[in-house]
């Protein structure tokens, strides 16, 4: 099947989700949109009249311009949350600059005789502006609204990351799965409503220059309403729990999906974002669970509970140095020096490093010495080099991102290599692809992960492993030494998934373990 043919299967097969993505987009673009139209004209109007306002004015807008979105979003973060209204707000301020400069711009270009000829009429400068000024300049107006149009249905795919919704869900999971279909799911329809959007905005346009009234009353349905729809009300009832999960997490063969399986009438409000959004989400109440690992530095901070896993789906997450045979056969060094860290490890210690990053803020280049000193090893070496040998990657979460930066200390104090860290890739296939091409020579992995979602191990080999440490670790050893890859020893601790959810929360509803969660 070619990849045209598979992706128009794909999209049917999952075009319920496609259309509900699509509304959440079309919603966060509407409602900016028509907030950024609403004020923006007025704003630029009012610098038409106020020469002194419009440089500070527009050098203001301009400089919101240059912020680049994600930093505007996580700007906003501290103080709005994560969901729909930190995505409004930042798609209205991305919004301004073109309907506030095209407005001021249209008005001031009118020609000046045309503007004498209305006040010789006797026209007054408020009936200069509806009769004369904005029938003129509508056109410049028009552009204004429709090139922000296209901009905020780009910069809204982004607006996923904070848990807003709409096609950018599509295309971070399809990033984190390393799957091209789910990317261009959500991109295609992205693209159709950019397209659409300046196409009605466009037909709107000629409409208002036919009977400026007429259009007026229209215009102003189109950003009456969104706003109306903004403020109503939500009196809808939940009646399930809500939970937060990262993209990865929700389809991954040892996630959310395998857990409905297992546990049959498992159903949730699932809400996708980034990893590093969920434990806000659960401490300011948007959500009421979260997944999670059992060595999470927040698990300690915001005194969660972890949900015991008691039909026993989730297998052994033993953490070990994942790699490449041509690196260790070119390298061998390498296995020594991070076979020295086998066992060095326990849950506490683990948990207890992330803490230090996460909630203690220290850096992790500092924590990851200072624990390797303490264990007794060098850590004074960090050398740069142009090329260096050895390429060391990880997930985006911070566990790994600090293994990955305490197995480059390791190899650069305990060798003569040098060491290039790739750290944060998007998902585990993308970075086991990456692995498997030779864009890098290791990463931290979990046996867990590796049995269920590196091999898609079933039910059956599941079962005969059961939740043994040895047996897991044996299997994904064996399974992936003719693929080029080798498990390193294990360091020690089991970073066994798991949900999680605020203590208070957990003993209000009377939940301790997963199956309390099925018919909620």
């Amino acid at each position: 099947m070619s990849f045209l043919q598979d992706f128009w299967a794909f999209f049917a097969s999952n075009l319920d989700e496609v259309f509900s993505q699509a509304g959440e987009h079309l919603y966060l673009t509407l409602v900016s949109l028509a907030l950024a139209t609403f004020i923006g004209v007025g704003l630029g109007l009012l610098l038409t009249r106020n020469d002194r306002l419009a440089s500070p004015i527009l050098g203001t807008v301009n400089i919101i311009q240059t912020i680049p979105s994600l930093a505007l979003l996580g700007f906003l973060l501290p103080f709005l949350g994560i969901g729909e209204v930190p995505a409004i707000v930042a798609l209205f301020l991305y919004a301004l600059l073109p309907i506030v400069r095209n407005t001021y711009t249209g008005i001031q270009e009118v020609d000046p005789a045309v503007r004498d000829a209305a006040k010789g009429m006797g026209l007054s400068s408020n009936q200069r502006l509806v009769q004369v000024e904005l029938p003129l300049a509508l056109p410049v107006i028009f552009t204004g609204i429709r090139t922000s149009a296209v901009i905020n249905v780009g910069v809204a795919t982004l607006c996923a990351l904070i848990a807003a919704g709409g096609l950018g869900e599509f295309i971070f999971r399809g990033i984190a799965l390393n799957d091209s279909r789910m990317v261009l799911a959500g991109a295609l329809p992205a693209a159709i409503l950019a397209i659409l959007f300046d196409f009605v905005l466009g037909r709107l346009q000629r409409l208002i220059a036919k009977s400026f009234r007429l259009g007026a009353s229209v215009t102003l349905a189109v950003v009456v309403l969104p706003l109306i729809w903004l403020v109503w009300p939500q009196n809808g009832v939940k009646d399930r729990l809500v939970g937060g999960f990262p993209y990865e997490f929700i389809h991954r063969g040892d996630g959310y999906i395998g857990l409905q399986e297992h546990y049959q009438g498992l159903d949730l409000e699932v809400k996708e974002m980034e990893i590093g959004l969920m434990y806000q989400a659960l401490t300011e109440n948007n959500v009421d669970l979260i997944s999670g690992f059992s060595t999470d530095g927040p698990i300690i901070a915001y005194q969660l509970r972890a949900l015991e896993d008691d039909r026993g789906y989730f297998p052994p997450y033993h953490c070990a140095p994942l790699v490449r045979q041509a690196t260790l056969e070119r390298y061998s060094e390498i296995r020594e020096v991070l076979n020295m860290l086998e066992n060095r490890l326990s849950d506490t210690a683990m948990a207890r490093l992330n803490y230090l990053v996460d909630q203690e803020q220290i850096p992790m280049e500092q924590v990851a010495s200072d624990w390797l000193a303490n264990q007794g090893f060098a850590t004074g070496t960090n050398r740069e080099t142009v090329n260096p040998q050895i390429r060391i990657g990880s997930k985006n979460f911070t566990e790994s991102l600090l293994l990955g930066t305490l197995f480059g200390i390791m190899i650069e104090n305990e060798t003569s290599l040098d060491v290039d860290l790739k750290l944060g890739f998007g998902g585990t296939q993308l970075l086991y692809d990456a692995l498997l091409q030779g864009e890098i020579d290791l990463y931290p992995e979990y046996t867990g992960t590796g049995l269920l979602v590196l091999l898609k191990a079933d039910g059956t080999v599941r079962d005969s492993l059961g939740t043994g440490q040895e047996a897991t670790y044996r299997y994904v050893q064996d399974k992936m030494l003719p693929l080029g890859l080798e498990w390193l020893a294990p360091l020690g601790f089991n970073n066994t998934s798991t949900f999680l959810m605020k203590e208070e929360r957990a003993r209000e509803l009377g939940i301790e373990k997963i199956s309390d969660l099925v018919g909620r």
